[in-house]
């Protein structure tokens, strides 16, 4: 089954599960564009900021009813300084999913939340084959987690579309 549906707020067919994520952890974008040449170390796997944050990027996956491939928020975890080290040390391997799990915080501030996504505890899974870490929301109240474990609806996965891609709920 190919997912689509009619935005409210445009008035288009989507087609295709979407996949949204940011390029850089939110604490990135706090930090003054002028002082992030000096502070911040970033590229598409990693990011140091203030050689004190340590954070890596995974994929957080919510399964869809009736779908086959899942939501996937593209997120930051932020990682001990010894999980970020041990994950440097493997990110080129193709078998590396033996190694951690690694647990952090989100670094991510997902929108389409009553409550903020940012620092809650996570963990990091590593996985073969280039393939970046899955995410899994720890045991918690958030709804994020709820999602994660549950699933979600077609009419939840186009609200979270018309969210983020129209910046407010139709």
């Amino acid at each position: 089954m190919s997912f689509r549906f009619l935005c409210k707020c445009c008035g288009e067919v989507h087609e295709g599960i979407p996949t949204f994520g940011a390029d850089a952890p939110a604490i990135y974008y706090w930090i003054a564009t002028e002082e992030r040449a000096k502070r911040v170390v970033l590229d598409t796997d990693t990011c140091v900021i203030d050689n004190e944050r340590f954070l890596i990027r995974g994929c957080l996956e919510i399964p869809v009813d009736n779908e086959s491939d899942p939501f996937i928020w593209g997120v930051w975890v932020d990682v001990s300084q010894r999980d970020f080290k041990v994950f440097r040390e493997v990110l080129e391997a193709k078998h590396r999913k033996h190694v951690g799990p690694f647990a952090g915080y989100l670094g991510s501030e997902l929108p389409a939340y009553p409550e903020r996504t940012f620092n809650l505890h996570v963990v990091a899974h590593l996985r073969d084959d280039g393939i970046r870490p899955l995410v899994a929301v720890s045991p918690s109240a958030h709804p994020l987690h709820r999602e994660q474990c549950q699933g979600i609806s077609a009419a939840r996965l186009s609200e979270i579309y018309e969210i983020v891609m129209h910046g407010e709920k139709p």
